[in-house]
């Protein structure tokens, strides 16, 4: 049926009336549309453009917002950086110079304990000198003494000096 009417010309032969009434309500719909749902549908379309391009420009504030504060953030931790590396410098510094100055007291210190000790040393030597030879005096005194009083012949002299160097030598030892 639906062949018969494509091949009789039904469908493809044009009617004036059917394109008119066709044109008619084509315009009358585009009126309608223009006057009631155009003017609502491109506000909507609009405030959505709006509403689109608010939340770009507010993503892009932010964006450069929080570009500006991590800029911010790496400045601040850098100036923290040099700031610590130069306290633990002059920390290094500082330690370094008190290790200094213990160091020299340490050595001025054994200095002064050397040269005392050898101060004393020497005093102790000339102490015993001059015990030695207040003893080596006082024996020869009584040497001179005895031989003095005794006045003796040569080999009683010889036994008295032997004596008096026996006793030097006790007295050494």
């Amino acid at each position: 049926m639906f062949s018969t009417l494509i091949l009789s010309g039904g469908l493809l032969s044009p009617n004036p009336g059917l394109i008119f009434w066709t044109a008619i309500t084509f315009l009358l719909l585009v009126l309608v549309l223009s006057k009631v749902a155009w003017k609502p549908i491109v506000e909507a379309l609009n405030e959505r453009e709006k509403n689109i391009q608010a939340s770009i420009d507010r993503a892009e504030q932010a964006k450069k917002e929080s570009e500006k504060i991590l800029a911010e953030v790496k400045a601040e931790r850098a100036k923290a950086q040099v700031e610590a590396d130069k306290i633990v410098g002059d920390a290094k510094a500082y330690a370094e110079k008190v290790r200094a100055e213990l160091l020299e007291k340490a050595n001025a210190e054994a200095r002064k304990v050397a040269e005392d000790a050898k101060a004393d040393i020497e005093l102790a030597k000339q102490r015993a000198m001059m015990e030695l030879k207040n003893t080596v005096a006082d024996l020869a005194i009584e040497a001179a003494s005895k031989i003095i009083q005794h006045n003796l012949d040569a080999e009683r002299h010889k036994e008295l000096i032997a004596g008096v160097i026996n006793e030097l030598e006790t007295v050494e030892k």
